[in-house]
């Protein structure tokens, strides 16, 4: 009787407690390119680990150990591939599946490898200068502040002491939010506008400028985004977003809610007017973004609220 055609087993994932983290790495490799690929050789494991090649063939015996109906082998091909049966040993979250996929599977640059299957995906236009970029994140990781040069749309150029606790993708590009020692407060940073930077070792974070102050950073909105009123094909757009009741609810922090509903074309407007076909999604109740000063950058976004008349 095939393999194929006998009742699944429970992994013993039991198994996966006593071995080291080099070889729960390896397992997760073979997992993934059963998964995802469809096969596995031995060779693939000589090439990604540098391992040896007995070292290969007790990583595969195992996994099969581990996950014994997960793979067949093919003896003609010499390769593995994964049975009816196959369930994965390991979680693959999705962004790090088509991560792995598109650049190759590897943690840094040096283990990177060519995509695992074709790709094609647009190249960044905004890319910050990686000396900057080492030194905000040496900056994040210890807690200090950093001296630099910055380019604002608004005040020009000007030297600034920030302490950076975050990194942050609005999807065109990338920016620190940190706090703003000359403004005395938290903002946002584009990478791509700082240069001259210096970590200043010995300026560690006050309280004050700690991420735990940072109000709007702390601030989480649940945003429910709905099928736009003037969207052509309901149906499919609900396929796309694998909506329940025609509704997905989306938790961001209050400094990103304006950057990602620009980058989704989302209709903020109050009464769903803004029209193109770019927008096939619009945020059911607007007024949710007013705790949240990225409201703005919001496609169509109004500030409702009465405005504060000051005494003269």
């Amino acid at each position: 009787m095939s393999i194929d055609l006998l009742p699944a087993v429970p992994h013993k994932r039991g198994l996966l407690s006593d071995l080291p983290k080099s070889q729960i790495d390896r397992l997760t490799f073979i997992d993934f390119r059963l998964f995802f690929l469809g096969e596995l050789r031995r060779p693939d494991l000589l090439e990604r680990f540098s391992t040896a090649g007995a070292g290969a063939t007790r990583d595969i015996a195992m996994y099969r150990e581990i996950a014994p109906i997960n793979c067949n082998f093919d003896s003609a091909n010499k390769v593995y591939r994964p049975s009816k049966s196959f369930t994965p040993v390991f979680d693959h979250p999705v962004s790090r599946a088509l991560t792995a996929l598109s650049q190759g599977f590897g943690e840094v640059a040096a283990q990177r490898t060519a995509p695992l299957v074709r790709c094609d995906f647009p190249t960044p236009l905004s890319v910050p200068r990686v000396d900057v970029l080492a030194t905000i994140t040496r900056a994040i990781h210890r807690g200090v502040a950093v001296r630099l040069a910055y380019s604002s749309n608004t005040s020009g150029a000007s030297e600034r002491e920030l302490v950076p606790f975050a990194l942050v993708d609005n999807g065109l590009r990338w920016h620190a939010r940190a706090y703003d020692r000359k403004s005395k407060s938290f903002r946002d940073f584009m990478l791509t506008r700082m240069s001259k930077t210096v970590l200043l070792e010995d300026s560690p974070a006050h309280s004050e400028e700690k991420p735990e102050n940072d109000v709007q950073w702390s601030r989480i909105i649940e945003l429910e985004l709905m099928i736009h009123p003037h969207a052509e094909r309901p149906d499919v757009i609900a396929k796309d977003y694998d909506m329940v009741d025609g509704v997905i609810k989306v938790r961001v922090r209050a400094t990103n809610a304006g950057y990602l509903l620009r980058l989704w074309n989302v209709d903020c407007s109050p009464d769903h007017s803004t029209k193109g076909k770019e927008f096939t999604l619009c945020l059911r109740d607007p007024l949710v973004l007013h705790a949240a000063e990225s409201a703005l950058l919001a496609p169509g976004y109004v500030d409702l609220r009465p405005k504060v008349q000051t005494k003269t």
